[in-house]
């Protein structure tokens, strides 16, 4: 069931969809999307959301579209990884979320951007990890 209550805050548009409260952002070919509960709030899912954007923008250079994304796809999911843990929001200024997967992305021996896709995702799957057990 879609409930098509659209209301845009800051570019992104809210929605509810079976009970669930949905805020998306199309970017070119990309599209971006936070979901939460209905008793959630809005504007703080709707920050998470900018923040997240804001942060992959910068990390991203600002070429953001289909290919960048696949090619940093690790840095994405650190991007995720820092906003939040155990589904609690850890952070939502963009300025300090690119500056922690900065830091995270020039630990690793290889740069992220010369791996392959699954060595990616192996790298991004081992932070969490590290992440979760701390």
């Amino acid at each position: 069931m879609l409930l098509t209550c659209r209301v845009k805050i800051n570019a992104a548009e809210i929605t509810m969809f079976d009970n669930n409260i949905v805020i998306y952002k199309f970017v070119q070919d990309l599209h971006f999307f936070i979901t939460g509960g209905d008793d959630e709030n809005e504007l703080v899912l709707a920050t998470v959301l900018q923040g997240l954007f804001d942060a992959i923008s910068l990390l991203l250079r600002n070429a953001l579209d289909k290919r960048e994304a696949l090619e940093n796809l690790d840095i994405i999911f650190l991007c995720f990884d820092e906003v939040v843990d155990h589904g609690m929001i850890l952070e939502t200024d963009a300025n300090v979320l690119a500056g922690k997967v900065a830091i995270q992305n020039m630990d690793a021996s290889v740069t992220l951007s010369e791996q392959t896709i699954s060595q990616a995702l192996a790298t991004a799957r081992e932070h969490l990890t590290k992440t979760l057990l701390k």
